[in-house]
């Protein structure tokens, strides 16, 4: 494929670039942080988070409900077709930017089954008795299925048992209000989570582990064990083939034992499931203590959409092979070739170079950590990585 080749590539990235400038139409709404979309939870699913105090105050600006519901649907509409987990934070809704009841239904009504569908959980932080009340309003009309999504939480201690709270942007006052609750109910302290008695040996560490360690503990190897191990699984007919590979979530007491058992140098047992394979691939990916497009090239990748078409070619070329680390090419390389294989089987595994874009962005590009993702950020670095799985024959040297 050349660079100016048209077709079906073409076509994919000129979507992104008009889901880009939807973008825009939001800026209005999206300034205020109500909605954001940080990193995957122990299963693999990609978290949204709502924060109510972030809603301004009925009448003293002008805030439009309407489209804050179109945006969150926007935002949805990037990620519903793989399972997914909402986190609410309660604390902050008060008489003065609560939306109506009527606001409520529409929006209930809003998400339909394609929203509902891979919605795996709804964890509803700090709940007081409006959302009881909300809850047993509405009850008749929701399922008993999207009921048993729901989870409440009273405490920030109770949610960090299901999702690693650092990867979460949780607003101050959430976090002091949380503080204050702790305080006046210490009775009431949640549990810890159990912490593993098995100490891991140093040496064979890979989960949460830098390139270079893994490389130096593994006779030089450039690609990581777990992850070759994942690849060659994955790398067969039946595998490749399987419907939204790497979309699907898997059982997280499963992926917590297979972590522990590769940090500890044990052997691993996918069960024949290619999900825990993919899912065990990217939370690799996640968990390198830096991203495999490192944090340096954050803004030039965030960037990537204010390049003319011409332009992009060359300087995603210099990016890759002149910017990155060594290993981090070699890995790199290893990683988007497997993925191009899955590509060609698009038709029967519905992973098009878009799709697989969405679901790897994240894993492979990460704000460093005192900035954050924003919400912003996520348009930008799916089109970077979808233009880098379209043309990765082209980008690395065989």
């Amino acid at each position: 494929m050349s660079w100016h080749s048209r077709g079906r590539a073409a076509d994919d990235l000129a979507a992104l670039d008009k889901e880009l400038a939807d973008e825009e139409d939001y800026l209005d709404i999206s300034r205020h942080g109500i909605v954001e979309v940080v990193g995957d939870d122990s299963a693999g699913r990609k978290i949204i988070v709502v924060s109510a105090c972030k809603l301004p105050p009925i009448g003293k600006e002008t805030f439009n409900h309407a489209k804050l519901l179109r945006y969150l649907m926007h935002t949805l509409d990037m990620f519903v077709e793989q399972d997914y987990s909402l986190v609410y934070f309660h604390y902050g809704l008060t008489s003065k930017n609560k939306p109506s009841l009527s606001w409520l239904w529409q929006a209930y009504r809003a998400f339909d089954r394609k929203y509902k569908k891979n919605l795996k959980a709804l964890y509803l932080v700090h709940p007081t008795s409006f959302i009881r009340f909300i809850w047993q309003l509405f009850k008749p009309a929701i399922s008993a299925k999207f009921g048993r999504k729901m989870m409440y939480f009273n405490y920030l201690e109770e949610l960090a048992q299901y999702i690693n709270l650092d990867q979460l942007i949780i607003p101050p006052q959430v976090i002091e209000h949380n503080e204050q609750l702790l305080m006046k109910n210490k009775k009431n302290l949640p549990a810890s989570p159990p912490q593993s008695a098995v100490v891991t040996p140093v040496g064979t560490t890979q989960f949460g582990a830098s390139l270079q360690f893994i490389k130096e503990n593994n006779n030089g190897d450039p690609i990581p064990p777990i992850l070759r191990q994942c690849v060659e699984f994955l790398d067969t007919p039946d595998a490749l083939e399987t419907e939204g590979i790497f979309r699907r979530s898997a059982n997280v007491t499963v992926i917590k034992e297979l972590q522990s058992r590769c940090n500890q140098g044990l052997p691993i047992d996918f069960q024949g499931d290619p999900h825990i394979a993919a899912v065990l691939l990217k939370t690799f990916l996640r968990e390198l203590d830096e991203p495999l497009m490192t944090y340096e090239l954050y803004d030039e990748i965030t960037q990537f959409q204010t390049l003319s078409k011409d332009e992009r070619p060359r300087k995603v070329k210099i990016l890759i092979l002149e910017k990155l680390p060594e290993d981090n090419y070699q890995v790199l390389k290893y990683v988007v070739q497997f993925l191009s294989r899955v590509m060609d089987r698009c038709d029967l595994n519905k992973m098009t170079s878009s799709n697989l874009a969405v679901v790897f962005g994240p894993n492979l590009v990460r704000a460093p950590p005192a900035r954050g993702m924003s919400l912003s950020a996520i348009g930008p670095i799916n089109q970077f990585i979808d233009f880098l799985f379209t043309y990765q024959d082209k980008i690395f040297i065989i």
